[in-house]
């Protein structure tokens, strides 16, 4: 079977990202694509050639009936096209992260989901399946490190833009484990302004968090994060597992393995690895659509969950003490934020 997919929000990096992946991709096509700015379509759909265009996604929906649907918008808009989608009976959507920002999304994204269990929904964190990260997360899931003992992740920018990479790297190395406590604080209200993006999260954090069997985990996102590979904060992201045998460790431009003393590593070039990685989730895509039971690891389900403990930092950091996981956050988390750290970075 071949897939007819199409895309909503052409405007930025990920939705090229999304047409040049169909280069590897033999069982799908896009045949349509969507964005208000129509200079912005017409110029998208002669680079890719995608004859069908349109600055209405809902008329796209309805018109061309996809099979799959990458939806790149802010996240404020996200459930407007959930819920459009079901209405044409469009069966499987990929989403850009972060999959929410606050509170309030959260718990309309919850319900939803409860109430449409009919479409599938998966977060687009390519970097899962990119080739490298695949090989190494198989490694530990096969018991390569022994028994898991710590996992340490980080990106070089705040959670909302690419530190949920990193808590998403965290369930992919330990996809059994359940968390159940958060210990965490936050900094800096520069990423708490308002922009187009409206991507708000403190600059930076540090979170412990404790897993049902025994596995902890630190995670930091922000300037402070450790740095490795090249320059540019945003090329910083990296995660190290470690077990009774050994340790692996992966970043955005190589790798290491050490198993009972033997070592294992080299370099790879992350531009070459995401494109592989972003054909390789769009395809689970596709088999998850022809098996239910197929379920996609980036569901909208895991997702979720891992949502639920950005908030638990969240609250863990107002209320400076351990959270229990799942947490019912305290609405607009983001607003208290907000005031607390504008007010610690005035008093600097």
């Amino acid at each position: 079977m071949t897939f007819r997919t199409a895309i909503i929000g052409v405007s930025g990096g990920r939705a090229r990202g999304h047409a040049e992946a169909y280069a590897h991709i033999d069982d799908g096509h896009l045949v349509a694509v969507s964005t208000r700015n129509a200079e912005k379509l017409e110029a998208f759909g002669e680079t890719y050639g995608i004859a069908a265009r349109y600055t209405d996604y809902r008329q796209m929906l309805a018109e061309e009936q996809p099979d799959l649907v990458h939806v790149n918008t802010p996240p404020d808009v996200r459930l407007e096209i959930f819920a459009a989608a079901a209405e044409a009976g469009v069966p499987a959507l990929l989403v850009e992260k972060p999959l929410a920002i606050d509170t309030q999304d959260y718990v309309a994204m919850c319900n939803w989901a409860e109430q449409n269990s009919g479409i599938k929904i998966a977060i687009n964190h390519q970097l899962h399946f990119q080739p490298r990260r695949m090989q190494l997360q198989d490694r530990v899931r096969d018991g390569a490190l022994g028994e898991l003992r710590f996992i340490d992740a980080s990106a070089g920018l705040n959670l909302a833009y690419q530190g949920t990479h990193a808590l998403q790297a965290i369930g992919a190395f330990h996809p059994c484990g359940v968390p159940q406590r958060v210990f965490a604080q936050v900094s800096g209200a520069d990423g708490l302004v308002d922009t187009p993006r409206k991507h708000f999260a403190p600059d930076a954090c540090l979170a412990s968090i404790d897993f049902d069997d025994g596995v902890s985990a630190r995670l930091q996102c922000g300037p402070q994060a450790p740095q490795i590979g090249r320059d540019g904060l945003h090329t910083h992201k990296r995660i190290a597992v470690y077990g009774t045998r050994g340790f692996v460790h992966w970043w955005m431009w190589g790798w290491e393995l050490v198993i009972d003393g033997v070592r294992e590593g080299g370099a790879h070039e992350y531009p070459e690895q995401d494109i592989l990685g972003q054909a390789a989730m769009t395809q689970a895509m596709f088999r998850w659509l022809e098996d239910d039971a197929a379920v996609h690891p980036l569901s909208l389900r895991n997702s979720l969950r891992d949502f639920n403990v950005v908030l638990g930092i969240y609250s863990s950091a107002l209320q400076r003490q351990v959270v229990d996981l799942p947490v019912a956050p305290t609405a607009d988390l983001i607003g208290l934020l907000r005031v607390v750290l504008s007010q610690a970075d005035s008093n600097d």
